[in-house]
């Protein structure tokens, strides 16, 4: 049997590479995230109120994104992480020539759904592969970290790009900002990044000779390899605690469709300049994703079931906020407190997911997870665009967010439970 050492330190290269990569993926969607949005009516043509055709691209990205994470999820089972990490940096490529040269909105959508196949198989990969390489104790760090360096790389290329618009036109700051990371992101994973499969099957190896100490509580009566269709099962109804995480996940995506979509245009008609617009979304990404680096490692003391079901709650509570109030401080505060609900439960929802599925179709179940997560966006801007259409009001968009996070809050408290091995293991008369 070989035996490949588990641990952050241990893999301490190869998962500061996997960081690096995330840092990158962030940047990618970060692009889209602030300029376009804010910009949609002067540049590419969208006419102002024209609600479901703004939140068009999410929708469009959401759905892309969530079937990629399936597909990636499986596909790395079979021909390993690194592969479909590469191969998402290799479609990513036409993204920031389309931005460029686009006569019309539709190229947006086209740009964005290219972009969904990115994130879809990126981020999944750096998930996953840093989940491979860690011990159990540490799995709220790694996502936290994982997330961190991800959503501080959304927030830090929301402003930056701002600037760089300001400066160069929006076309053209996207193009250059857009080209450099894709460049970088390919270079340095075909030198840099090894494949971590082979951990996973080590670990799934060593589970048959000796069980953990606290046993983790894996779905019963579930085959060694199951079927997609039967891990979608439990994810999706099969196991409710599986399917209490994958429903908030979905709802909290919301939040992001709507920071997206509607926090841009909200802060420019109530008169924000684009920088002051783009560092008042930058809070909620930069207190989100710095949050994470305690956040996640609080988790692997206290456990997930609180974090999460807090999180939910609080986040919704800090997008209510935003329409409460007036004044850029106001709204920086607003999305502080949104942003860090969100740091409670997102690392802590995908560690929840790890904790109890085994690690030889772990890959598929963070897949199946991650679908309906992003799913999420695609439903959430969807839902926006027919809630402002209806009402007229950008406003109503915040209300119908919080109220999906209070609602999706209640029932994961209602069906979860803690799935941390060590608080809540499988065998009772193991907790010490």
């Amino acid at each position: 049997m070989t035996v490949l050492p588990l641990g952050i330190r241990e893999n301490l290269a190869q998962f500061s590479h996997q960081l690096v990569q995330v840092l990158l993926v962030g940047f990618a969607i970060g692009m889209m995230r602030t300029v376009i949005p804010a910009l949609a009516e002067s540049e590419f043509g969208v006419a102002r109120g024209s609600f479901l055709l703004l939140t068009a691209f999410v929708v469009a990205f959401g759905v892309v994104k969530a079937v990629m994470n399936f597909v990636a999820g499986r596909l790395s089972e079979r021909i390993g992480r690194k592969r479909v990490l590469l191969w998402g940096w290799v479609v990513a490529l036409p993204i920031p020539f389309m931005i460029w040269v686009a006569p019309n909105w539709g190229w947006i959508v086209a740009a964005t759904v290219l972009l969904g196949v990115n994130q879809g198989l990126c981020w999944s990969m750096t998930q996953t592969a840093k989940l491979d390489i860690t011990r159990a104790d540490q799995r709220g760090l790694t996502m936290g970290l994982n997330e961190f360096s991800g959503y501080v790389g959304v927030a830090m290329a929301g402003v930056v790009t701002a600037y760089a618009a300001e400066a160069l036109g929006a076309r053209l700051g996207l193009l250059i900002f857009g080209m450099a990371v894709v460049i970088t992101a390919l270079v340095l994973s075909v030198v840099w990044v090894r494949d971590t499969l082979p951990w996973a099957k080590a670990e799934a190896a060593a589970h048959k000779v000796s069980a953990p100490q606290y046993p983790p509580r894996y779905p019963p009566g579930v085959s060694e390899h199951p079927t997609a269709r039967e891990v979608f099962a439990l994810m999706s109804w099969r196991d409710k605690r599986l399917a209490a995480v994958c429903q908030a996940a979905l709802v909290e995506k919301f939040v992001d469709a709507l920071v997206w979509v509607m926090f841009p245009v909200f802060l420019v008609g109530r008169g924000a300049s684009l920088t002051e617009m783009g560092w008042i979304v930058g809070v909620y990404g930069f207190v989100w994703g710095g949050s994470q680096l305690f956040t996640g490692r609080l988790s692997d003391h206290v456990g997930r079931f609180w974090p999460n079901v807090l999180g939910m709650w609080i986040c919704g509570a800090g997008v209510l906020m935003v329409v409460l109030g007036d004044g850029v401080f106001w709204w920086s505060l607003s999305a502080g407190v949104a942003g860090f609900g969100m740091a409670l439960l997102y690392p802590n929802l995908g560690a929840a997911v790890a904790d109890i599925t085994p690690p030889a179709w772990r890959g598929s179940a963070i897949g199946i997870y991650r679908f309906w997560r992003d799913l999420g966006y695609g439903i959430g801007a969807l839902g926006l665009g027919l809630v402002a259409h209806l009402t007229g009001a950008v406003e109503a968009g915040f209300w119908f967010v919080a109220l999906s996070m209070f609602a999706s809050g209640a029932l994961l408290f209602i069906w979860g439970e803690e799935t941390h091995p060590r608080l809540n293991p499988a065998i009772e008369g193991t907790l010490a």
